[in-house]
């Protein structure tokens, strides 16, 4: 395992190497605000003590970046060093990956992504479906998924949160027939997505708030479980369409990658039958 690691750090390192020349090779110095001094330039592009003084960083660790060495990379310098190189927001993030840093919140007004959304979300009927970010909180829901667990619009937003619900709300908790195993995989969840955030405040707002009302959730917590999406099989007793077996898929959208689509689909006939005659009944 150790060897595995040891080869994915070092083409990782090389791929940040390529990334940073060619992105180096892109700038000419009036890009930056540098002389031009185009006639004694043997190649295009900013030159390594160009850049490593636009970023603040010393020409030599600067060197051995672009040479794939195993050096550390802190997120000021790399922040530093994206500016630098005047990267734009899929670009920069693409450098915090390959530095192996947590990702910069995705910059930008939601509200014109949420709209597309929406009608997404609308389309997928009767079909339950919510969008959450990358704190787990509630960004937006069809129908169908107010008419199965409950309305999101009448929760303040601040208690908007996949986490907050699934302990704090009894009609959640009873609905879900494998809660506790429902629960502790949402808590894996949540923590490795905490682990990529380490400076959000929402995590630790949330954390915070259930473990004083939750000893389960303390309980999971401090365990530090880690866990990524899976695929899963939802069974639910519903009080209305009775059981209920739906398959639970996490839909990651690829241009906003913060933001993930939760959709659940009838395994049985009979189960997308109860899910049309919920949503007639309550629309």
């Amino acid at each position: 395992m150790m060897g595995a690691r040891t080869m994915d750090d070092a083409a990782r390192r090389k791929e940040l190497a390529a990334f940073l020349r060619a992105r180096r090779a892109e700038l000419k110095p009036g890009d930056v605000g540098l002389p031009d001094g185009v006639n004694r330039r043997r190649t295009p592009g900013l030159r390594r003590e160009e850049v490593a003084q636009l970023s603040g960083v010393g020409l030599t660790w600067y060197t051995w970046l672009e040479q794939g060495r195993a050096i550390p990379a802190s997120r000021q310098v790399i922040d530093a060093l994206a500016t630098a190189l005047r990267l734009g927001d899929e670009h920069r993030r693409h450098l915090f990956v390959l530095a192996s840093l947590s990702l910069p919140p995705a910059p930008g007004d939601d509200k014109p992504v949420l709209a597309a959304v929406q009608r997404m979300l609308d389309a997928v009927k009767p079909n339950p479906a919510y969008i959450i970010d990358h704190r787990f909180d509630v960004l937006a829901w069809n129908a169908a998924q107010s008419a199965l667990w409950l309305d999101f619009a009448e929760i303040p937003e601040d208690e908007r949160n996949l986490v907050l619900l699934l302990f704090r709300d009894p009609g959640v908790r009873r609905l879900l027939l494998d809660w506790d195993e429902t629960a502790r995989m949402i808590v894996a969840q949540f923590r490795a997505a905490a682990g990529q955030y380490p400076g959000d405040p929402r995590f630790a707002q949330v954390v915070d708030r259930l473990s004083r009302d939750s000893t389960d959730f303390l309980g999971w917590w401090e365990s530090y479980p880690v866990a990524e999406f899976s695929m899963a099989v939802n069974r639910l007793a519903h009080p209305r369409a009775g059981a209920l077996e739906l398959d639970l898929s996490h839909l990651r959208l690829v241009e906003h990658p913060q933001l993930t689509m939760v959709l659940q689909t009838p395994v049985h006939d009979a189960d997308a039958r109860a899910l049309s005659d919920l949503l007639a009944a309550v629309t």
